[in-house]
């Protein structure tokens, strides 16, 4: 049975060809450890105390995660002896919250095998769903039997993330760790994207062809040769500042016979 929650969608709000992406999550731990309650203050932002355990349910709900809608649909798994008949959440779920109860230590060693069931699920299939650690019963501080630092251990062990709420009193703590299960979610989603090649193209204009033209020696005056329709190189190109007429004349012997005079913008004098 399939439960909906949150607000009734508006007849303009969102095209039909558009549907919302969709994000499962999969709630695992030992009877007891308040997953029916956490599934429950997400969905209603209520707290009750008293549940069946062997009820498992899905339920969904329209949210906004980081300005982006998403239709999360959640699973309150109700496991008998520990992860026995696994099957049916593990091909269904993108991401799992492993939930314990700091005041109970059997439901903290319970949530291991749990963990090393993902962990070898992970490693035998091709995609890789994140997993986050939460301490439930926080508002059973005096109780505790876990501490927050074999907490944050065991997380480190298996590379997933780590929390401590408490859903009967701290209902944005609830609410952060299922929008993180979606970022996480998203932030999958994009390291598995393919790479796409780069391609950088250059165009650059065809000029014609220039014909070569060769000014003959005269005397001592050096010969020349110049494109009539080159273009030259921006690196030679010196600025108008340091830019000067250059004159060059033949020889002095040569100078009565008005040899011609050749003048360029250059940098630079010849001799």
């Amino acid at each position: 049975m399939s439960s909906m929650f949150g607000k009734p969608r508006a007849s303009g709000e969102r095209p039909p060809q558009s549907p919302l992406a969709e994000c499962n999550v999969a709630i695992l731990g030992c009877q007891g450890a308040g997953k029916s309650a956490l599934t429950v203050k997400f969905l209603t932002k209520r707290f009750i105390s008293e549940y069946d355990p062997n009820l498992e349910d899905t339920y969904a709900s329209e949210e906004l995660v980081d300005q982006q809608p998403v239709l999360l649909k959640v699973m309150d798994t109700a496991d008998q002896d520990g992860p026995g008949n696994c099957e049916r959440y593990l091909r269904w779920a993108s991401a799992f919250l492993v939930v314990y109860s700091i005041e109970d230590r059997k439901s903290f060693e319970g949530c291991q095998r749990y963990l090393e069931v993902l962990a070898l699920h992970a490693r035998g299939c091709q995609r890789r769903c994140p997993v986050l650690l939460v301490g439930n019963k926080l508002d059973m501080e005096q109780y505790r039997q876990v501490p927050t630092a074999e907490g944050m251990s065991l997380a480190s062990r298996f590379g997933c993330l780590f929390y401590e709420v408490s859903a009967c009193q701290d209902f944005a703590g609830v609410q952060h760790v299922f929008h993180e299960a979606v970022r996480e979610v998203r932030r999958q989603a994009e390291r598995s994207l393919p790479l796409r090649p780069l391609f950088i193209t250059e165009e650059r204009p065809c000029l014609p062809v220039a014909t070569p033209v060769t000014l003959p020696a005269r005397h001592s005056v050096a010969s020349c040769t110049f494109n009539t329709l080159s273009t030259v190189n921006c690196k030679e190109i010196p600025s108008l500042a340091q830019a000067k007429l250059v004159t060059v004349k033949s020889s002095r012997a040569q100078s009565k016979r008005k040899a011609p005079t050749l003048t360029l913008l250059k940098g630079f004098k010849i001799f």
